[in-house]
């Protein structure tokens, strides 16, 4: 395994003034993770993967089914769906759908994400399955596809029900495919108040109500699950998502959801370290036309790092080499490792800049030279 030392410091540092250190942060909250959606880098877990009662937090989950058929165009804002009488007679948030009615589907998404209606739900899910059960089915094959491992869904909106869970994790992933898989749907969560039948409801997102930067997502609050909240804040180009699980008053939830963003924001910087097919170093190739190759990454790399720990960032290549040649442009043949006090390493992808053929007999001697002076100076070491 060879590994080269990079000055990837300076290129971090330079980027970011120096600050009070970022210490560590504790949450009341039964599970909670806040991500940098920018980097993927997470700043804070807690019982992450622990699968949990999400109440109206797994509403998002019913949302993504609905953009993916909307972005595919199986279905339309304006197509009309029926309200049977299950919908209808759903109790908890609503948004007051008649039995009977035809809505449309912007509607329902705005009585969804603004109002949290469980009736709304089940119009969207037995409009796209048929029925509250089979929606659910489909849920469940889809959540793998899309990086929920731990997640199990028995009904559209997140109703108190026996191994209806998901973890923080997931709800995470999900929030983050939202925002960037679905930009045309996500001001949806940013509507503060909706009037559906003469009644006027608010958006239960007390972050939207700071003048933070919060756009989203989802809040949920049953007495097995507690109070619960999903966000996505912006700032300045950055953005973050949090999720808190397992509180005991909206209050609470509130206090600590803008106590995790603003630490977010005021002890972490992101910037930009290489850009994609930006040289990094270059590799020791075995038997080839040229005896080196250079590496670079195959997509931007952007790092996150508590802001005082900015001057200790190191970053090293690591391949098994020399490489062989031939060697194919664009294919993968190292890692770059991103390390810093505090945080996990990061593992970036390195490609080869370019071709390298196969050597010719000049090259082969040359290597068996290089191999057999090896050799020598292993048998002749004291």
């Amino acid at each position: 395994m060879r590994r080269a030392a990079l000055p990837a410091a300076f290129a971090f540092a330079a980027a970011l003034a120096a600050p009070p250190p970022a210490g560590a942060i504790e949450t009341p909250a039964r599970a909670a993770i806040v991500v940098d959606v920018t980097s993927g880098a997470v700043l804070l877990e807690k019982n992450a993967d622990q699968p949990l009662p999400p109440a109206s937090m797994s509403k998002l989950m019913t949302l993504n089914m609905v953009f993916e058929a909307l972005q595919e165009g199986r279905l339309s804002e304006d197509d009309l769906l029926p309200v049977s009488e299950r919908a209808w007679r759903k109790g908890g948030s609503k948004m007051f759908v008649r039995v009977g009615e035809r809505i449309r589907v912007g509607d329902l998404l705005r009585g969804v994400t603004v109002q949290s209606g469980n009736d709304a739900c089940i119009v969207l899910a037995e409009g796209l399955s048929g029925t509250e059960e089979a929606f659910a089915a489909a849920m469940n094959r889809r959540a793998p596809e899309i990086g929920l491992t731990n997640s199990n869904f028995r009904n559209a909106s997140g109703w108190p029900e026996e191994n209806h869970v998901m973890s923080v994790r997931d709800l995470a992933t999900l929030a983050e495919r939202i925002v960037t898989q679905f930009p045309e749907f996500h001001p949806l969560f940013s509507i503060r108040e909706f009037t559906w039948e003469g009644i006027t409801q608010q958006n239960r997102n007390p972050l939207l109500y700071l003048d933070m930067g919060a756009d989203g997502l989802k809040t949920g609050h049953t007495s097995d699950a507690g109070y619960g909240l999903t966000a996505t804040v912006e700032r300045e180009g950055r953005r973050i998502v949090l999720v808190l699980a397992g509180l005991e008053s909206a209050q609470q939830r509130r206090i600590e959801a803008e106590k995790l963003a603003n630490w977010a924001f005021r002890e972490f910087r992101t910037a930009p370290l290489f850009s994609a097919g930006q040289p990094v170093a270059d590799a020791e190739v075995w038997i080839g036309a040229s005896d080196r190759v250079t590496l670079a990454p195959e997509s931007d790399i952007v790092v996150t790092v508590p802001i005082a720990d900015a001057a200790a960032l190191r970053a090293r290549v690591s391949y098994d080499g020399p490489l062989p040649a031939p060697i194919v442009a664009g294919a993968r043949v190292a890692d770059l490792i991103v390390e810093a006090p505090g945080v996990e390493p990061m593992i970036f992808p390195l490609v080869a800049g370019e071709d390298v053929a196969a050597g010719g007999l000049t090259a082969r001697v040359a290597a068996a030279a290089r191999l057999l002076a090896a050799r020598a100076g292993v048998l002749t070491r004291p």
